[in-house]
């Protein structure tokens, strides 16, 4: 980690990225393994500052990116918890399994935020050719011929002047970086609020992830490093003010309420109950001429599907995959910025788009009822609906004529012995054995 001595010298680099945290770090430690000089502008002071209002979950489509960036064992190590989904709606209980003598499901990582960010930090420090300036707040934007060129930014002791190819906005949902370059963006409401907290030795059936889908509630547990689960409620808003006059006790009632959470009394809450009552939704432009967002600034989507850190990774990934060979050259780095922006609306404008419409806090409409039916009785739409969940297939696949057709056949299937079944069983009150004839 370098600091300058001078505070108001100018800096000369190839990417100014602000913010250090997932994207952050993830992009300038891919960007500076390609020969890009960086500077990671952080506005806290603290190495070990981390997001608080996080889910802690790393989808699988994240699991690649950490694999390039070598940090799979030292997340274990740190103890993130390999994991996968076991989701909870009216028709019971669905945990995908691989087939017969199949490969294992791909698993997503539980790690809280308290443990990955400083992790991650102090990686991207080391990495060669990254400076990490912390204390350093964007101030404004430097424009040069009709591209961003760099930043100011403030410090404690003054301002000072970075100058760079390529600036980057990995700063979150309320971005400063895209407030100053006035991209276009789309805003969207969300009907639920969130509210979580931390319990160790919660009483849970191994490492599986907990899934309820409660139409229109959700709640999750994940079960994280140290032994400490979270616990996340996203319930309509409808519920609010109810929730808050006693919020706490709230919280625990509702939880203890959940099937495989009656006893969550018996374990310990390490933190107290946080969250918000309102939580948008957005939609940025990701680039520009010399700029380019990724994580939250670019796509905020709803923290009901836990796809944010994913989300931050891939995109983090797929900016340096695009800009990283080229770098050094402004014009070229202006041509891979279109190959960045039409690589990150292929990725996620259909995740996005499926967000938004659930976020108006309804009950699940036919195609989903279809899907979660049928996945708690054919173990192939379960492995099938997991790829969707893990954000390693999109919603073309996931609607595609033949798995959907398998779950029409699977819910006719069960209808079917149901009545066969229900056939087969006298009406209560009315057996009677030949002695009673």
């Amino acid at each position: 980690m370098k600091e300058s001595d001078t505070v108001n010298e100018d800096a000369e680099y190839d990417v100014i990225i602000a913010g250090a945290s997932v994207s952050g770090c993830a992009a300038a430690m891919l960007l500076a393994r390609q020969g890009a000089r960086v500077a990671l502008v952080e506005r806290r002071t603290d190495m070990a500052a981390y997001k608080v209002l996080c889910t802690h979950y790393l989808q699988p489509c994240a699991v690649p990116v950490l694999e390039e960036l070598g940090l799979t064992g030292e997340l274990e190590k740190a103890g993130a918890v390999r994991t996968g989904p076991r989701w909870y709606t009216r028709w019971g209980w669905t945990e995908a399994r691989p087939g017969p003598g199949a490969r294992p499901l791909p698993y997503a990582y539980n790690i809280r935020r308290s443990t990955l960010d400083p992790l991650l930090r102090a990686r991207a420090a080391a990495t060669p050719g990254v400076d990490l300036l912390l204390g350093h707040t964007v101030a404004g934007l430097i424009s040069e011929g009709g591209r961003t060129a760099g930043v100011r930014v403030g410090t404690a002791v003054g301002e000072r002047t970075l100058r760079a190819r390529l600036v980057v906005g990995a700063d979150g949902k309320d971005s400063t970086v895209a407030a100053l370059s006035a991209l276009p963006v789309r805003r969207h409401g969300n009907a639920r609020f969130i509210y979580l907290a931390h319990f160790r030795n919660l009483p849970l059936k191994d490492a599986m992830t907990y899934a309820w889908y409660l139409e229109p509630d959700q709640v999750f547990a994940m079960p994280s490093d140290d032994d400490v689960t979270v616990v996340v409620l996203l319930l309509g808003k409808e519920k609010l003010a109810a929730f808050r006059e006693d919020l706490e006790g709230s919280f625990m009632a509702y939880a203890r309420s959940l099937p495989g959470l009656e006893d969550i009394d018996g374990a310990e809450r390490i933190t107290k109950v946080t969250g918000t009552v309102n939580y948008p939704l957005h939609t940025r432009r990701p680039t520009a001429a010399g700029l380019a967002l990724i994580g939250d600034a670019a796509l905020t989507t709803d923290p009901l599907w836990g796809v944010g850190c994913g989300f931050a990774l891939q995109s983090a990934q797929w900016l340096a995959h695009a800009v990283g060979p080229v770098a050094p050259r402004p014009a070229a780095v202006d041509r891979a910025l279109g190959d960045y922006r039409r690589r990150h609306r292929r990725g996620l404008r259909g995740h996005h788009f499926m967000s938004v419409d659930y976020a108006r806090g309804r009950r699940f409409n036919v195609f989903e009822r279809l899907m979660f039916c049928a996945a708690v009785h054919d173990p192939h739409i379960a492995r099938h609906l997991h790829l969707f969940a893990s954000r390693l297939i999109g919603p073309a696949k996931l609607m595609s004529p033949a798995p959907m057709l398998r779950a029409v056949l699977a819910v006719l299937r069960h209808r079917h012995r149901s009545r066969q079944a229900a056939a087969a069983t006298p009406p209560s009150g009315l057996a009677w054995s030949g002695s009673e004839r």
